[in-house]
């Protein structure tokens, strides 16, 4: 189908490289992603332009009579990087491919390409919504191209393949990944084909870098509603590919009539919850994370039932495999780590009188968290019963007024000890090690437990006085 609706609201210089085009006798489109965020007007910066022939010489002229900068050329793929400035939308980053055809051998993802026809291009593209194109030349400039009904399917919000599902995915099966990408961030619906032949291929995922793997699925949790893509990838076993610990946190097990909840509908529940209130990314994955170890834990008695004791601090070691296996950065990992253990912290102070000095042992071990821990905490409360719901959350309010309250009292943004362990070895005269450890932590209890106040002098003071104190241990202990 064709529609000039496109026309008059390209950016002002692709006009230009229409004209250059036309100038050098060369047939040139827009495609992809941009195409795809045009239509249904969401924010898009990278531009992909596709020629018909060979797009090195073309990206040469583009740099040389349009004023292009920073030319950067992939040889293995024949394509071409570049910034340019347009008057309006100020720099853009445009890459241009040359049409082609792919195969692939069935053992492989590195395809054998071929200069093609532009449905060839189009044909090899993963979804409908992506097989689109946008004439430059100025005869058919805005005209959309579209051979696989890809306009219906935006209008109908479905994601499906252009050629067999089975084909498009045995030729790259990172595309089954993006299937549930765009649906957790389009709010689309699988192709009822295209998720049977995730279904049934899903262990081709296999073959893919884990890299390339876990940039997909941490695009998923950057959703709106990640859940979305996490059903998929659960329902097509993908994610038991990916994360088997994750799935085997589903299901319930019934003994003597009694069962537990099903913990990893329960962890969905958790992260699109959090979503709605935190866009940070490795918050997302500690919601993901942080019943990562209650099957491992799980355990069944009759005095008490299901139980899950000492699930916190087995989930960080599993939480340390997952980023490893996942290749993750590991910068993050403390933190995600950090999350997972206090998730329940909170929990028993809401509960009843809450002390001075257990609000700080939560501050002091949160640190500059605390506010991230009880965001996931209430993101946790999943309850069907709104009067239990109700109940917790203002319990959580009167904690949060307990930290303001001991917080303000302390002069305490944020839980730090007002002497740090270099001012303890200058103080004493010692060097790094055990000590400096010990009489750290001793002065840091003291504050949390209201021995002493929190200031300086007063942690110095005691500082001396508990390394005397050692001291004089040391001297009166028996000779060994």
């Amino acid at each position: 189908m064709a529609d000039n609706t496109l026309h008059d609201t390209l950016p002002e210089i692709l006009y230009s490289i229409g004209d250059l085009a036309d100038t050098e006798g060369i047939q040139c489109y827009l495609v992809g992603g941009y195409v795809r965020d045009l239509l249904m007007q969401r924010p898009s910066q990278d531009i992909d332009i596709m020629v018909i022939g060979d797009p090195i010489p073309f990206t040469h002229s583009i740099e040389r009579k349009l004023g292009g900068r920073n030319f950067v050329l992939f040889e293995r793929f024949r394509t071409a990087r570049l910034e340019i400035d347009d008057p309006h939308e100020g720099p853009i980053l445009l890459e241009l491919v040359g049409a082609r055809k792919e195969s692939y051998n069935h053992d492989s993802r590195k395809p054998i390409t071929e200069v093609g026809t532009l449905q060839d291009d189009l044909s090899r593209r993963d979804f409908t919504i992506n097989a689109l194109a946008v004439s430059l030349n100025s005869e058919t400039r805005g005209s959309i191209i579209d051979l696989f009904h890809g306009m219906e399917d935006m209008q109908l919000h479905r994601l499906r393949t252009p050629l067999e599902p089975e084909k498009t995915f045995s030729d790259d099966p990172l595309r089954m990944m993006r299937a549930a990408r765009f649906s957790s961030q389009l709010q689309f619906r699988l192709d009822p084909v295209t998720l049977e032949a995730m279904k049934a291929m899903h262990q081709r995922i296999g073959i893919v870098s884990r890299e390339r793997v876990s940039n997909e699925f941490l695009k998923i949790m950057q959703s709106p509603k990640p859940s979305v893509g996490l059903h998929i990838l659960y329902e097509t076993g993908l994610l038991k590919e990916i994360l088997p610990e994750i799935t085997a946190m589903s299901g319930i097990e019934q003994v003597d009539g009694l069962g537990h909840k099903d913990t990893m509908l329960h962890t969905f529940q958790v992260v699109d919850k959090l979503a709605e209130k935190s866009d940070k990314l490795w918050l997302r994955i500690a919601a993901l994370l942080h019943d990562i170890a209650k099957p491992a834990t799980k355990r069944f008695a009759k005095s008490a039932g299901w139980t899950f004791h000492g699930h916190e601090v087995v989930g960080t070691r599993i939480a340390a495999k997952i980023f490893r296996n996942m290749r993750w950065p590991q910068d993050p990992r403390a933190y995600v780590q950090k999350m997972i253990r206090l998730h329940h912290r909170p929990i028993p102070l809401s509960g009843g009188d809450i002390t001075d000095s257990a609000v700080r042992r939560l501050m002091f071990e949160a640190g500059e968290d605390l506010h991230d821990l009880m965001t996931l905490c209430r993101a946790d409360v999943t309850s069907k019963n709104p009067r239990k719901v109700r109940r917790i959350m203002e319990n959580f309010n009167r904690v949060e007024e307990k930290i303001a309250e001991v917080g303000e009292k302390d002069m305490l943004a944020k839980w730090r000890p007002p002497v740090n362990g270099k001012e303890i070895m200058d103080e004493l005269g010692l060097n790094e090690g055990r000590i400096i450890g010990i009489i750290k932590k001793k002065m840091e209890a003291a504050i949390i437990d209201g021995i002493i106040p929190y200031d300086h002098d007063a942690a110095m003071e005691f500082v001396r006085t508990t390394w005397k104190e050692m001291q004089q241990e040391d001297n009166n202990s028996p000779a060994t």
